[in-house]
């Protein structure tokens, strides 16, 4: 089997391929154009393995698309490639726009002219798996969870962006019976996380014993998810889910954003003892423009009809998060020397936009 992962040298990206050539016989062709999130040295583990190969190409290309799936002859694509962090799409909209909407047309396209060359079981059995995020549904109040089924209320250019391509890949399927499958995840963490997000953003300051920026009061709640169980449930649906259906992927583990942060504390004193608790480095700072008050989902779907379920708890993966910071400093340092310091983003005053 032939596996094109688009933005395969993502955060999650990174975990499904090193999945596939772990744990699977596919051939895996990771295709990522090296934004300032794609690193490659989240893939040296693979990087030497005769079944993966990797191709720096822009999923917007549609000719290098084109080229590629004349020349790989594809079973399964698994796109993750997208531009994916709020306060990056509140500073600058138009790379969400053009990558994950213009991009996922160009690869959707590019994607149904090979299946409709294709014939007998290759045709049968080829799919086109979309992975997108809780947030298109919107905010949740104190009760209730995400269903497949919950409409969509996208609050933010990220989450806007990626409703508007779930709704192209859906179309897609409906109209030209291209075999799609899409996916909606809560909040990952784990390692190889590009340190802008809230976990291993906590874990570094914390290191560094710099204060601890918690947007607002911190009541945030989010669905946390351990990547590699993530990454096991991309898969799964990849290969068994029920084509044009959607499957809500999730943790099972609601936590508040203080929350998390406190918890990560701990488990630096505990690994790493400094003078004074790290908890005394929280810092509240002004609230995200639109924060979105919870996030939850109804993961009923996908173990019911294929089986799966989260391994970790939030407990138990976040424990393995801190220790493979700790323990992977070369990573994260070259991280932090070049493309991103630590500093906070999506507050550009609109006078600077003017």
């Amino acid at each position: 089997m032939k596996v094109i992962v688009t933005g395969g040298a993502g955060f999650i990206g990174s975990a499904v391929v090193r999945l596939l050539i772990g744990e699977t016989d596919a051939d895996v062709i990771n295709v990522d154009k090296l934004t300032y999130a794609g690193n490659l040295a989240s893939l040296a583990s693979v990087a030497g393995n005769p079944r993966y190969r990797f191709v720096r190409a822009d999923i917007g290309d549609k000719a290098a698309m084109a080229d590629l799936f004349a020349a790989v002859q594809p079973d399964v694509v698994m796109h993750l490639a997208a531009e994916s962090h709020v306060d990056r799409s509140i500073e600058g909209p138009a790379a969400f726009i053009e990558t994950n909407i213009v991009g996922t047309y160009t690869l959707l396209e590019v994607a149904r002219a090979h299946w409709s060359r294709l014939h007998g079981a290759a045709r049968d059995s080829f799919r086109f798996h979309h992975i997108s995020t809780d947030e298109v549904y919107g905010s949740l109040g104190d009760e209730g969870l995400f269903t497949e089924t919950t409409p969509y209320a996208p609050t933010s250019p990220y989450s806007a962006s990626k409703a508007s391509s779930d709704h192209l890949v859906r179309a897609w399927h409906h109209t030209y019976g291209l075999p799609t499958v899409v996916t909606n995840c809560s909040n990952n963490y784990g390692p190889y996380h590009f340190p802008e997000k809230l976990i291993p953003l906590m874990i570094l300051k914390g290191l560094e014993g710099k204060p601890l920026p918690v947007y607002g009061t911190g009541e945030n709640v989010r669905d946390w998810l351990f990547v590699e169980d993530h990454a096991r449930a991309l898969w799964t649906v990849a290969t068994r889910g029920r084509t044009g259906e959607t499957y809500n992927i999730g943790g099972e583990a609601e936590r508040r954003n203080i929350d998390v942060v406190g918890q990560i504390c701990d488990l630096l004193d505990e690994m790493v003892p400094s003078a004074a608790p790290r908890r005394g480095l929280i810092a509240h700072v002004a609230d995200r423009p639109g924060h979105d008050a919870r996030y939850a989902m109804d993961i009923t779907k996908i173990g019911r009809e294929l089986g799966w379920r989260p391994r970790e708890t939030f407990e138990s993966g976040l424990r393995k998060t801190v220790a493979w910071y700790l323990e992977n400093r070369p990573w994260w340092e070259d991280i932090r020397n070049g493309r991103y310091a630590g500093e906070r983003l999506g507050l550009t005053p609109v006078a600077e936009l003017a």
